[in-house]
């Protein structure tokens, strides 16, 4: 405020402008902080098993800011949930995606080989399904299995929180037409950007 030479009715004028478009808000006890809008995004976009909206996030609206991609032995983990021996060749690839700029998640896929030969030159451009479909992979099905953890530092520093803030934690699996297990992913999503909408629809209904 001193620096800008602001009278303190000036500013508070200001914040009631900026609090009257809901671009922040004031908690008693906490101070005045910006509103974050979280993306909404259907589970069936999030599996990747419909196209998505245009106004969807998977609608290449996302940008890969990558990491790493090695092709390494599958680990033990990677090998049993993905119904492979131990240290069976796959590749690696390591990402962050961005959304208006903004970190909101990373991401660690292990894909197996045909499928892992077809990516590893194929240019990552926009979200992972995107990067499926240019590299002309098909799936069938997606799993996901949801958890809860707080950022340790390195994840925290990555996405640019807050040490021990709340992050949605999500192991998927991809399956190819066959119904064989091809990607195994470990993604760590910001709790607050992020949220997911999900309908059922009764069959005894319709």
């Amino acid at each position: 405020m001193a620096a800008h030479q602001a009278s303190r009715g000036t500013v508070r004028a200001a914040l009631a402008l900026v609090r009257g478009e809901g671009l922040i808000e004031r908690l008693q006890g906490v101070g005045t902080h910006a509103v974050v809008r979280p993306v909404k995004t259907p589970l069936p976009e999030a599996h990747g098993v419909i196209k998505p909206s245009r106004q969807s996030m998977f609608n290449q609206r996302m940008q890969p800011h990558e990491i790493d991609r090695t092709v390494l032995p599958a680990p033990p983990t990677v090998a049993v949930r993905l119904a492979v021996p131990e240290r069976t060749p796959c590749l690696r690839w390591d990402y962050v995606a961005l959304y208006d700029e903004e970190p909101i998640a990373i991401a660690t896929n292990y894909v197996l080989f045909p499928e892992a030969k077809r990516l590893r030159h194929t240019p990552f451009v926009s979200d992972w399904y995107r990067l499926l479909e240019d590299a002309g992979i098909e799936l069938s099905d997606s799993e996901f299995t949801f958890d809860c953890e707080l950022a340790d530092p390195p994840l925290a520093s990555v996405l640019g929180i807050r040490e021990g803030a709340p992050l949605i934690a999500m192991e998927q699996i991809i399956y190819d037409r066959d119904g064989r297990p091809f990607d195994l992913a470990f993604i760590h999503t910001r709790g607050e950007r992020f949220r997911f909408v999900s309908r059922g629809h009764s069959k005894e209904l319709s």
